[in-house]
């Protein structure tokens, strides 16, 4: 029979196709996995690592509170062979590496690490922010256009997660500060006997957040609340805003913002009238080594509200015995915050994930294709959302529709002295909806 010309051509080119993949230079089909997910899929190619994104704030005047979680971080891959070996393990034969960029602790940095990571195709997922105004309608939306899940270890602005705001592809391993906001509020009323308060907040949404939950809950409590203040990121003299609180003498002057406003603060409160008497209560945005030092000796005395490290809902003797260890032998110091273990959590949560839905490409071990991974964005966000019971050091996490995986957690008050915080005097569980 005689072929034509166009089915002649036909042939050669299947041939050159057919000798093409027999010598390995064909390469690896995409999954119907990928092609069908709206995102598509991280393509990690045999021999090169999977990349992680950390976005956390690592420069300026909270930088310890950054550093420490990143730190938690690099533990969790280091973990991954099941030693502590200052190397990272690997999932899929991968090693793990880093792209880190900088939250600033603000909405622009926010905005240009989120940037810098989304356009890096080989970012399976990211750990951050470290604050709730970095990720805000900023990190977090601009990641969950991309598809790029964003796993937060201390963001704990209530909305964050609240289901008019949420982003569709943003969890946290850090607690809601609806939990932190009631819980400071009973401390002060029932533990401290106050009955009057005011609040200052810098107009984050962290801050405002959590002062405002304080104040409805201090209420509720039979307590009066005499002012609530805002002031400016980047301010320095709070004298007006101070003298203004000091004429109603309040109990107690409530402030969670973060260490260089948080430090002034404190330093001018200590000097202005009608706050002599006044306890000064700050929160996890100022319990770090930057606050401490930022403030001296005119933290003495104050309160610090956070995660009770002492009292972990999961593998205390392994946080205490395995993990601070390897912390101080890797990093030359102790924790200077307190979210390394969310941090360590959030990561491991994100490796589970990525384990659970990576499609091995099974490819010719003579290929160049051997070994490589497809990890498909949506498949992956949707594990994440699935966790339950997670063994976490922080506690079994459980993320519910909203992106809340810590929706229980023991908040802790601590005090200041001779510069340095105490083991907690004060603590109590509190659960999301209760």
């Amino acid at each position: 029979m005689k072929r034509s010309r166009t089915g002649k051509l036909l042939l050669v080119v299947a041939a050159f196709a057919m000798i093409a993949a027999a010598c390995g230079g064909g390469s690896t089909a995409t999954p119907d996995k990928c092609t069908s997910d709206p995102f598509g899929c991280v393509e990690v190619k045999a021999g090169t690592p999977i990349t992680v994104g950390t976005l956390l704030v690592i420069s300026g005047p909270n930088a310890a509170l950054g550093q420490d979680s990143q730190n938690g971080v690099v533990l969790a891959a280091d973990y991954l062979d099941g030693t502590f070996d200052a190397k990272s393990g690997q999932i899929d034969g991968h090693d793990i590496s880093f792209d880190n960029q900088d939250d600033g602790c603000s909405a622009e940095g926010g905005q240009t690490g989120a940037q810098a990571l989304a356009s890096n195709p080989d970012v399976v997922g990211v750990i951050g922010t470290s604050c709730s105004s970095a990720a805000q309608g900023v990190a977090d939306k601009i990641l969950s256009d991309k598809g790029i899940v964003l796993i937060s270890p201390s963001n704990t602005g209530p909305a964050l997660t609240s289901p008019s705001q949420h982003q569709p592809f943003y969890l946290r391993t850090a607690h809601n500060d609806k939990l932190q906001g009631a819980a400071v509020a009973d401390f002060a009323y029932n533990e401290l006997g106050a009955r009057t308060a005011a609040t200052i907040h810098d107009g984050s949404p962290y801050a405002d957040g959590l002062q405002q939950v304080f104040a409805d809950t201090f209420q509720q409590l039979g307590g009066t609340i005499t002012a609530q203040e805002a002031i400016q990121v980047g301010e320095t003299d709070f004298t007006s805003v101070l003298t203004s609180i000091g004429t109603s003498t309040p109990d107690v002057l409530y402030y969670p913002i973060f260490a260089a406003e948080g430090a002034l603060i404190t330093q001018q409160a200590r000097q202005t009238a009608g706050l002599e008497n006044a306890t000064l209560i700050g929160s996890d945005g100022m319990t770090s080594t930057d606050f401490l030092n930022a403030a001296g000796s005119a933290a003495d005395g104050m309160y610090l509200s956070g995660p009770d490290l002492t009292a972990f809902g999961g593998d205390q003797s392994f946080y205490t015995n395995d993990f601070l260890p390897a912390y101080r032998a890797q990093f030359g110091a102790d924790p200077a915050a307190v979210f390394h273990a969310h941090a360590y959590d959030a990561t491991n949560m994100l490796f589970a994930a990525i384990k659970e839905v990576a499609i091995d490409s099974k490819g010719d071990p003579a290929t160049d294709s051997s070994g490589t991974i497809f990890v498909p964005r949506t498949a992956l966000k949707d594990a994440l959302f699935a966790t339950s019971n997670f063994p976490g050091i922080t506690g079994n996490l459980t993320c519910n529709a909203d992106g809340d995986c810590q929706t229980t957690a023991t908040i802790a008050m601590v005090q200041v002295e001779n510069g340095a915080m105490t083991a907690p005097v004060w603590s109590k569980q509190m659960t999301l909806g209760n």
